[in-house]
């Protein structure tokens, strides 16, 4: 454990990789704690706080999905969940119960600690509140208004591109699977037309992005979803 900043959990049973992420998460300054399982995960929660989870989804005992579903009830306490890269199933199934992003294992120390900057400045925002406006580079989002503009001209958008483009903002930097963008954009009764949210992604991209063939703010997570913003 250190002291210092934001507190975190890492939990993970491989004890190579768990320390691997102590010393760079303390060398950063951040307050570590750590658990092999997830009942001592849940445990470590209750007693320690923590500001933020990086969870290994592969646990002996609980599994870290029953984990992610145990706290997201209970929370909003950001949760990056690490896996194993060809688990795409298992990491949906998490960003689906609530996780807020995932790292593919093997993975770089500086991907992890961009990811981790990210869900703190997140969680930040929620918990003081989203400002009215947004802007981003050349893009601003005036949510009073329902107003969009590029480079200070008028954007028209349909009222459903706009409730996408809002529901991409609202978790800026945050893994957003399809069956989360059409329950939020389209209803609960929307989850398997996937195509419904391909084709608005497209319409979207060609309005607000400078080149929507490269996009800037509308980034694809192959076979999961979709992320607005950079991950740095």
């Amino acid at each position: 454990m250190s002291k210092g900043g934001a507190r975190i959990l890492v939990v993970d049973d491989e004890v190579e990789i768990m320390r691997a992420l102590q010393r760079s998460l303390i060398a950063h300054g951040y307050e570590v704690f750590a658990a092999g399982s997830g009942e001592e995960a849940l445990e470590e929660i209750a007693h320690h706080r923590p500001d933020l989870i990086l969870l290994d989804l592969g646990l002996p005992g609980m599994s870290g999905l029953e984990v992610c579903r145990q706290v997201r009830a209970q929370s909003n306490l950001p949760i990056i969940v690490l896996s194993v890269k060809d688990a795409e199933r298992e990491k949906v199934q998490a960003l689906d119960l609530g996780a807020d992003d995932y790292v593919s294992k093997p993975f770089g120390m500086n991907e992890v600690l961009a990811r981790v900057r990210v869900a703190l400045r997140h969680a930040a925002q929620v918990q003081s509140g989203t400002e009215p406006t947004f802007t981003a580079g050349p893009l601003k989002v005036d949510f009073a208004q329902r107003l969009v503009t590029v480079n200070g001209q008028d954007v028209k958008l349909t009222p459903t591109e706009y409730d996408l483009l809002k529901a991409l903002i609202k978790n800026n930097g945050k893994i957003m699977t399809r069956q989360m963008l059409l329950s939020q954009v389209w209803g609960t009764g929307y989850g398997s037309e996937a195509h419904y949210l391909h084709v608005y992604i497209g319409q979207l991209r060609r309005k607000i992005e400078p080149d929507p063939a490269h996009p800037t703010f509308i980034h694809t997570i192959s076979g999961v979803g979709y992320r607005f913003g950079n991950d740095t």
